[in-house]
């Protein structure tokens, strides 16, 4: 995930930066150490990452399907809601299946290939998490705040250009990363202590100067996690200061539940990453890093489907008369 790497990056790599560590050498294959334990422990592990990935995929298909096949849900609220859930999908996808595989085969190898690209799409799809939810709360904030220009200004062509923004943005800015990652050269160690490739890994490995590399990656988390995140609070301070002008309960009750889903998203996406930032001795905490990030990652996309759903008082009503008819 995006922000995973982020506030690894000083758990793993401190000090000067050497231009050459150790012997250069080309390298085809690393090893991802995933989670040590017994059998039993493993089994456990496979167990609850499959049947929660499975939820994972069933709940935000359910989600898209719904939007898809009901009218009265092309709103731009809607829209950015199947956004999420099309991105949960694929982020998940892309570190939950080898994850299981490294759990259950003996083999703990990826090749040079499939570790980069890993990397850049677990961290792009991240990196579009953030936007995304960035732009919700714009949307939430349009929509409370100015409901009489709402329609005008966050029309379709906006809406679009929104989403496409931030999946675009977020691509074509780790893309940049990917090309300076695939500029260095790595020493004799090829050990991931981690479940999946991130940024973190490819710094410590290589044998090369990693300070660019360094440079881009905070500057990214920057402006991405912490950008999103004021975008985020300006929002909700808006809202709330909003709402508590409205003389009506019923209106609070409806604004409230409306926008309770959303942060309680936010506050478990951007909890797990101030938590494991500001965690100190994080050199000697390396396994718990592993068990706070995969909590994270698998988390928010799984909560997203349910959260809108039970929550959502037009989803509620057509899966109620859907039921009905069957």
């Amino acid at each position: 995930m995006f922000h995973s790497g982020c506030i690894h990056r000083t758990a793993t790599h401190t000090g000067e930066h050497p231009m050459v560590k150790g012997n250069q050498t080309n390298v085809r294959e690393f090893i991802l150490m995933g989670f040590p334990g017994s059998q039993y422990v493993q089994i456990s592990l496979f167990l609850l990452l499959f049947f929660t990935y499975f939820l994972t995929l069933m709940g935000n298909i359910t989600i898209i399907s719904l939007v898809g096949t009901h009218r009265r849900l092309h709103t731009p609220m809607y829209f950015f809601l199947c956004n999420l859930s099309f991105l949960d999908i694929w982020f998940t996808t892309g570190y939950i299946p080898k994850t299981l595989a490294l759990l259950v085969s003996q083999s703990k190898t990826i090749s040079f290939p499939s570790c980069l690209l890993q990397m850049y799409f677990v961290f792009s799809f991240g990196c579009t998490e953030y936007l995304l939810l960035a732009v919700m709360a714009y949307d939430r904030y349009l929509a409370i705040c100015h409901p009489l220009r709402y329609s005008s200004i966050m029309n379709s062509t906006f809406s679009i250009q929104l989403a496409l923004g931030s999946w675009a943005s977020s691509f074509l800015t780790i893309s940049v990363l990917a090309f300076l990652i695939t500029r260095l050269s790595f020493c004799d160690s090829t050990i991931i202590n981690h479940f999946f490739c991130d940024v973190d890994s490819w710094i410590v490995l290589s044998c090369t100067d990693t300070r660019l590399v360094e440079m881009v990656y905070i500057t990214i988390c920057f402006i991405v996690v912490l950008g999103s995140c004021a975008i985020i609070l300006v929002s909700y301070i808006y809202i709330i200061s909003t709402v508590l002008r409205i003389p009506s309960a019923q209106a609070w009750q409806k604004v409230f539940s409306t926008c309770s889903a959303h942060l309680t998203v936010v506050v478990i996406w951007y909890g797990c990453s101030i938590f494991l930032y500001v965690k100190p001795s994080k050199q000697n905490s390396l396994e718990m890093n592993k068990v706070v990030t995969l909590l994270n990652t698998i988390m928010t996309p799984l909560l997203n489907p349910f959260i809108y759903t039970l929550r959502n008082k037009d989803i509620k009503e057509i899966l109620r008369k859907a039921f009905s008819r069957t």
